[in-house]
């Protein structure tokens, strides 16, 4: 046996190393022998990928996590570690054949189809199909499955927070309190594929060129006492010059800003003072600080606008503040009417449009309310509720055989949304002539194509009253074939196409639709063919009752 080879599709885009086929549950593995064992590993199978309800009481999902799927199905094979590893945990009643036949599998005969990356996706429509030998596509089961259920969680739920802010800036700010590493990167990848602007994640923004944004800490405020501890007060103007005494200039604007602000010297922290100046120092043309940390509106405000000033005497434009406690839409719009008033008293025409950075355990809910109290925010760190998914932990994307040797499959259920929709299914979205979509609808495979301005008769798949005709002005083919003969056969955007893909695809549909209370359902149906072939299936394969 030779050792595993990696795919050159996986060497071209690279992968988390623990992605591997031993990532994965173990009755994959003990159902591939039982398969082995019953000489079925030739059988031809197609699974379907997908979820059963939309995520955070919402009515639409954005499907994320293709690219990593493809990537594994890259670098599909069993290595001799990975071997020797499954001797030891199987039962000892294992045939040696097997682990032979393991080491020769690959992801060669293996077809791929999905929707592209970034699509807004809807409950029971296959997000992926997979076709090929039975073993395999079991076998991948697992794996795919932890690929996409958190990744297009983490995008629905970026989504939901740009759909709330509008077009203010938001940062991802989650890495501390991320379900471990790869939670973190993968919650900063998949935010901004959902619509974030940057990240504070360093390690993200290298490896998936995504912008890193971050301020300070409170611990940078309180790690100075006073003036005494600045061992360099001196920063060259921007346009060149003798270096000037930011400390003096500071201080003499404080002095000078006090009645503004209504407040005493006494009252504003010396060592936060002495902290921003420090921090303006080091960075003068990125200095946005931290106002909290002791008192917003008697000292942080102050001291802040005294450093910005200064840096104005110098040439340099302060970026503006963050609050990361208290009443951030009263804070806000405090801090807004005196960077207003400073920038009119002494005509500063860039101080009054300062960024003000919210970031105090935001869900999307307080960025509503804050919407609704008039806040002057223009930029929210988020963090925990963002990449931990509180409101909703899990997507519970599920994995489905539905069609064996070409013969359909079914799982029945007393729970009607359990039942799967067998054989192999294509889908199509189709659009009304506002561009909005109207209506997804999976047919079998075999069937032609839905034509624009031509009548279809679209059908509840499980209730026979529901049904509508539509004739639609434009008709999108979703699964588009991605993967064959061990290679990817579709190019794959990059992170800032994918991107793109979900503000255009969130913009197809209707507003109702997207609303945070209440939204509108979107329509999946079956065509009238499938409907049949649905209810033909189940009938043939549930049993019948006796009554006695």
């Amino acid at each position: 046996m030779t050792e595993c080879p990696l795919d050159n599709n996986a060497r071209q885009f690279g992968q988390n190393g623990i992605i591997q086929p031993l990532l994965t549950d173990l009755y994959q593995i003990t159902m591939a022998y039982a398969y082995w064992k019953s000489g079925k590993t030739k059988d031809h199978a197609v699974f379907d990928l997908f979820f059963r309800k939309n995520p955070f009481q919402g009515e639409f999902t954005i499907f994320a996590g293709l690219e990593e799927c493809l990537k594994f199905l890259g670098k599909f094979c069993y290595s001799k570690s990975d071997i020797e590893y499954l001797r030891k945990t199987l039962p000892s009643s294992t045939e040696e054949e097997f682990f032979q036949f393991l080491s020769t599998l690959t992801a060669n005969e293996v077809k791929l189809y999905a929707m592209a990356e970034g699509s807004v996706a809807f409950p029971r429509v296959p997000l992926i199909r997979l076709e090929g030998p039975l073993t395999v596509v079991q076998l991948l089961e697992t794996t795919l499955l932890t690929l996409v259920n958190y990744a297009s969680l983490m995008a629905t739920n970026a989504a939901r927070y740009r759909l709330a802010a509008g077009n203010l800036t938001l940062f991802e700010f989650g890495l501390r309190r991320a379900q471990g590493p790869d939670g973190g990167l993968s919650a900063s990848k998949y935010s901004y594929i959902g619509g974030f602007d940057g990240t504070s994640n360093v390690l993200a923004g290298k490896l998936y060129n995504i912008p890193v944004k971050g301020t300070h800490a409170h611990a940078y405020i309180t790690s100075f006492n006073g003036f005494s501890e600045l061992q360099n007060t001196f920063l060259n103007p921007k346009d060149g010059g003798k270096p000037r005494d930011l400390l003096k200039l500071a201080v003499a604007w404080k002095e000078e800003l006090l009645p503004i602000f209504n407040v005493i010297s006494s009252e504003a922290n010396e060592g936060e003072l002495a902290a921003l100046i420090s921090f303006a120092i080091a960075f003068p043309d990125g200095f946005m600080a931290l106002v909290d940390t002791y008192e917003v509106q008697r000292s942080g405000l102050l001291n802040f606008c005294a450093v910005a000033l200064a840096l104005n005497d110098l040439g340099y434009c302060a970026i503006g503040i963050r609050l990361d406690s208290g009443d951030l839409s009263y804070l806000s719009n405090v801090a807004r009417h005196y960077f207003t008033e400073i920038s009119k008293k002494y005509k500063i025409s860039w101080f009054e449009n300062m960024m003000i950075m919210a970031s105090n355990d935001i869900n999307e809910e307080t960025i509503i309310s804050l919407n609704e109290q008039g806040h002057k925010i223009n930029c929210f760190g988020i963090g925990t509720h963002l990449v931990t998914c509180q409101r909703q932990p899990a997507l519970g994307c599920v994995y489905k055989m539905v069609e064996l040797n070409h013969y359909p499959r079914i799982k029945l259920s007393q729970e009607v949304a359990k039942i799967t929709m067998p054989g192999s299914k294509d889908v199509y979205r189709l659009y009304s002539e506002s561009g909005y979509a109207l209506v997804d609808l999976l047919q079998r495979s075999v069937e032609p194509p839905p034509e624009t301005h031509q009548k279809i008769l679209c059908r509840h798949p499980f209730e026979e009253s529901k049904r509508a005709y539509v004739n639609p002005a434009k008709v999108e083919k979703l699964l588009e074939l991605y993967w064959k003969d061990g290679r990817i056969v579709k190019s794959l955007p990059n992170l800032q196409d994918i991107r793109s893909k979900v503000m255009a695809s969130l913009k197809t549909l209707r507003p109702d639709i997207k609303r945070h209370l209440n939204p509108t359902p979107y329509k999946v149906a079956v065509s009238d063919d499938l409907y049949h072939f649905i209810h033909d299936q189940w009938l043939k394969n549930a049993p019948i009752g006796e009554l006695s």
